[in-house]
Formats: C-alpha cells, structure tokens, sequence
C-alpha cells in the first residue's frame, strides 16, 4: 500500500515512541502506539487512480459523501455564480489525496485563511480556511478546486503550482484530518451526483458537459 509522504512522520513517531514504551516496560502503552501507527497508514493511504480521457467530463477530486449540490453564488473563489458548487465531505476513514477532476493547465492557486467549523457543515463553504486552484482546459473551460480546513484538519498542503499542466486523476495535494473539498463546475455542466453519494477522487464522474 502507498503511503502519502505527509504521513511517514506521524507513522515513524508512533512507532518510534511503541519501542520506547516497551523499553519501559509499559505493554500496554506499546501496544496503543502500534495502533495509533497502523490508523495513520491508513489514514494517509495514496491509492493509484486511473483519471479519464473521456471529453466533457469532471471527475470527483477526493474521496467522500457529497453534502451539497447548488449554485455557486456566493462562494469564494468561485469563476462564475451560474456554475455549480459540489461539496464533498471527507471524513477519517477516507483517502485523504485530493486529485485533478480534469485534464488542464493550473491558472491559479489562493489561500485564503479562516476559520475551522466541523466540514460537514454548509457554511464551512465560506468561513474555513481554504486553497483554492483553478484548473483550465484547452477548451478555455474553468473548474474550480477548493481544498477546505474542517475541525480538526490543521494543514491544507497543494502540489501543484500555477502554469503547471496536470492530468486528469493526477495529485493536487492533500489535506490533513478530516476537511471538504469542493468543486465548482462551470456554466453548461450539469452534477452527475446527488446528495448523499459517495464518490471516488479520479474516478467518480461529478459533472458532464450538457
């Protein structure tokens, strides 16, 4: 299994302080260790995903159960309030690597700081701390990824840097803990997903050219 690199300190730590309890003698305290670093791996698995080539589709960019599904009027960093916003909450159990929906070349990257309501919750959309990327195709089309900080994820971490060409499926970054990733769709893309669905990050179809 792949570990994203963000995680081998944590693993490492966990381990390291499981051999310095059974040092001590203290079994039991070895033993929560070893487990706190097995939840960490998978915690910060990177599974290979496969991306699409198929024209006039937006992947879903991180694993999750969709919250939301509406206009994105009002969203930060939004290109146009007649898009569509998809709200995909992930929680600790979830792969944590947020992907590119699209093939496209990066235009720009924001952060914008805020603050850290549980990720689930709608108005975590425009109050968290959050990265924005704008991803934009040869067609000129515009799709909007907003990594979003939730309760406990302290530290938006983005690969990518603005002019870089990504693929479809391809690693944008990741966030640590528990948080929301949306996706504003542009005009003319209708959601292929509904409230309550869960979805793979570069391989569940989010969108489709109408």
């Amino acid at each position: 299994m792949k570990i994203a690199r963000e995680g081998f300190p944590w693993i490492l730590a966990a381990f390291f302080g499981a051999l310095i309890a059974l040092g001590l003698g203290w079994s039991w305290v070895s033993v929560i260790c070893v487990l706190f670093g097995l939840a960490f791996a998978g915690f910060f698995r990177d599974p290979e995903r496969k991306g699409s080539t198929e024209p006039g589709v937006v992947l879903a960019p991180a694993d999750g159960r969709v919250v939301a599904v509406g206009k994105a009027s009002g969203i930060p960093g939004a290109a146009s309030e007649q898009g569509t916003r998809i709200s995909i909450f992930l929680s600790l159990l979830d792969v944590h690597v947020n992907r590119a929906p699209i093939q496209g070349r990066v235009e720009a990257v924001q952060y914008r700081p805020g603050r850290f309501l549980a990720a689930f919750k709608e108005e975590a959309s425009r109050a968290n701390e959050q990265n924005a990327v704008r991803l934009v195709e040869k067609t000129g089309r515009a799709v909007e990824i907003v990594q979003i900080a939730g309760l406990l994820a302290r530290r938006i971490i983005c690969y990518v840097k603005e002019g870089q060409d990504l693929e479809s499926g391809q690693r944008l970054g990741i966030i640590v803990f528990g948080s929301r990733v949306d996706t504003i769709l542009p005009e003319g893309f209708e959601a292929a997903v509904s409230e309550g669905q869960r979805v793979k990050g570069g391989e569940t179809v989010l969108g489709r050219l109408s």
